[in-house]
């Protein structure tokens, strides 16, 4: 495969078929965001990603049961793009069950729904999105690019379409001073959007962004990690989706855990409670990450 640059997937998505149809990200001005430096966004042409489809095809064939399009938010690709790319997928992988792609507000907002239906026909059936916060001054600092609102609106839109939706929040995005808005602001919108999968990642200070500079010069403070604890908790606890499916198990995170929302909310809640107590190890530092 033809990849550009280090290329970033979801932990569901371990096991997929990384098709890298565009470049970079479309927004790219998050503060936290290192991951598409370097990289201008542009949509490769169609007939290299074709070419690739092709390859895998030959080489993996009936293996392939997942497939995730990259990077940073491929839904931003025009339906002409992504009508040929979809429609060659499902006729090179016999067993192809899912097709998913990172999403934003933004891109969501963007589509018609003509265009959203369109796309679930073809088989692109799992968004990923993260708002990372549901406060909107956090939402602000963070660049985001959409309030709360619009984030609710953009999931109304994916639901509508036929979508499941993965929401990603980041503890700690809030920073020291407004960890608990971040929290209940974070709880309300994932209720709010009413996803089929709920994550939190924990924000890691990556040298060289934005917000990495704010807090070399003291303009920004990363929550302690009892208080980071305790936004896990917030979230657990005050998040009401229907029926999600719950993990904190990214390599950011301090206590990886998981479970069903809401049905598995206590016993989660205990098992950050006895971490908060101190009687269960943390993750070590030197073996989290990105």
């Amino acid at each position: 495969m033809r990849y550009v640059g280090t290329v970033y997937r979801p932990p569901s998505e371990a096991n997929s078929y990384l098709l890298q149809a565009t470049i970079g990200c479309s927004w790219d001005h998050c503060t936290y965001c290192s991951m598409y430096q370097g990289k201008p966004y542009r949509v490769r042409p169609l007939d290299e990603t074709l070419e690739d489809i092709a390859v895998a095809g030959g080489t993996y064939g009936d293996q392939v049961r997942k497939v995730f399009v990259m990077d940073g938010d491929a839904l931003a690709m025009d339906l002409d793009q992504w009508e040929p790319i979809l429609t060659a997928l499902d006729a090179t992988f016999p067993n192809l069950r899912r097709v998913g792609c990172y999403a934003t507000a933004l891109n969501l907002l963007a589509k018609s729904e003509q265009e959203l239906s369109r796309l679930r026909e073809l088989g692109l059936k799992q968004l990923y999105i993260g708002p990372e916060s549901g406060d909107d001054v956090t939402l602000k600092r963070i660049a985001k690019g959409a309030d709360a609102a619009q984030h609710v609106e953009a999931g109304v839109k994916a639901k509508e379409a036929g979508f499941k939706q993965s929401l990603i929040f980041l503890l700690g995005a809030g920073g020291a001073d407004r960890t608990v808005e971040h929290a209940e602001g974070s709880a309300k919108l994932a209720t709010a959007m009413d996803p089929e999968f709920l994550s939190a990642l924990t924000l890691t200070l990556v040298p060289g962004t934005p917000i990495h500079k704010l807090a070399q010069s003291g303009r920004f403070e990363l929550p302690s990690i009892e208080c980071l604890l305790h936004e896990l908790r917030t979230i657990v606890a005050e998040a009401n989706p229907s029926d999600a499916i719950f993990r904190s198990n990214h390599a950011s995170n301090y206590l990886p855990i998981g479970g069903r929302l809401p049905r598995d909310r206590e016993p989660i809640l205990q098992q950050i409670d006895v971490a908060l107590a101190g009687d269960v190890p943390l993750r070590p530092e030197w073996t989290r990450g990105l």
